[in-house]
């Protein structure tokens, strides 16, 4: 019998710290259980008692460092290379699902190990969506309403078997939105606050808080990338950093650029936005970033904490306590290791 659980997806690397926020999480929604995963596997498994009761207590918009939250259904080992199809089918009829699944996605995680089996997911979803929707257990049409059945590859012989809310997990397969490197982008950061926007904030946020001609701020900005996504986004933009930029921002007509140390700047009225990549200790990120609220200096923000690389968990955890306290104020606080991310965690901010 497969134990409860919850499963999910993660930057290879980075399995202890969402362990450690699963534990501690749970922990504090009253859900006790614990964590099983392997370094550089690229998830995590949460056995925990009740795991649908414990995914609903864990909503995947508040996890920083999962890619995917899903609960799984059973964990399918042995699988003959021959017929991989029958064992699903008969774990989803030995379930007893309520209801055809709205969709099937067959992923693997992205890792070393994982990444190899990335035809497999491909081609062994092809010959089960038509087998699903024959046994009854998949909608005629793709239905993004209902669950999400997902399959996920961990070994050639080795499958896990698990559903999604459609609004309580990532809406990409494998956690990952696909951005494209613009050739005009000054750097490849611009990825980070490209995807920092599409998955910090919803739609109707988008909507709302990214307008043309906003005023913003992008502190520690050479040569320029977080600027550019700005400027793209309609924004009139001072850049803050002694180094230089590329000079089709300047030439934009919307981008000043004052040579001065970006911990140390402060606008003259509030702006709109303001963003940060500098590199630093992510303490005294955090610590500047809050003087800006509780200064009012800005409306919303966007930044990063670098990591250190033991305790990430723990020193995420103190920052983000610690920035919220500092601001003097209600706060609108959401993080995530976001896939463009490296040893850091990506925030985004507004007062309530």
């Amino acid at each position: 019998m497969t134990d409860s659980a919850l499963f999910c997806l993660c930057r290879a690397g980075f399995e202890p710290e969402l362990a450690a926020e699963l534990s501690e999480r749970a922990a504090l929604a009253g859900h006790h259980g614990y964590a099983r995963t392997q370094r550089n596997s690229g998830y995590v498994e949460f056995i925990v008692e009740d795991a649908a009761a414990a995914s609903q207590a864990l909503p995947w918009s508040n996890l920083i460092f999962a890619r995917q939250k899903l609960v799984r259904l059973a964990d399918l080992r042995g699988l003959d290379p021959s017929d991989r199809i029958a064992p699903i089918l008969g774990a989803l009829d030995a379930l007893g699902a309520p209801e055809a699944f709205g969709e099937l996605w067959v992923e693997h995680p992205d890792s070393d190990d994982g990444k190899p089996l990335a035809g497999l997911a491909r081609s062994f979803g092809n010959a089960l969506r038509p087998a699903l929707r024959k046994a009854g257990w998949l909608s005629k049409l793709d239905d993004p309403r209902r669950p999400r059945l997902h399959v996920v590859f961990l070994a050639g012989d080795h499958a896990v078997l698990a559903q999604a809310d459609p609004d309580d997990s990532a809406p990409w397969p494998l956690g990952i939105p696909r951005l494209k490197m613009h050739p005009d982008a000054p750097s490849r950061s611009a990825l980070k606050l490209e995807e920092a926007l599409l998955t910090l904030l919803d739609p109707d946020e988008r909507a709302r808080r990214v307008r043309d001609n906003m005023q913003a701020a992008d502190l520690g900005a050479a040569p320029g990338g977080w600027t550019w996504v700005l400027m793209r986004n309609g924004m009139k933009v001072t850049s803050v950093d002694n180094g230089p930029l590329r000079q089709a921002l300047l030439d934009s007509g919307r981008v000043d650029h004052l040579r001065a140390d970006g911990f140390s700047w402060q606008p003259k009225r509030t702006l709109d936005w303001m963003v940060c990549d500098m590199v630093e200790s992510p303490a005294r990120v955090a610590e500047r970033m809050a003087t800006w609220f509780r200064e009012n200096w800005c409306r919303q923000a966007i930044f990063n904490l670098k990591l250190p690389m033991k305790k990430r968990w723990d020193e995420t955890r103190v920052c983000l306590e610690a920035f919220e306290y500092q601001t003097h104020r209600p706060m609108i606080v959401r993080a995530r290791q976001l896939y463009h991310d490296r040893e850091e965690i990506t925030v985004f901010a507004a007062p309530r």
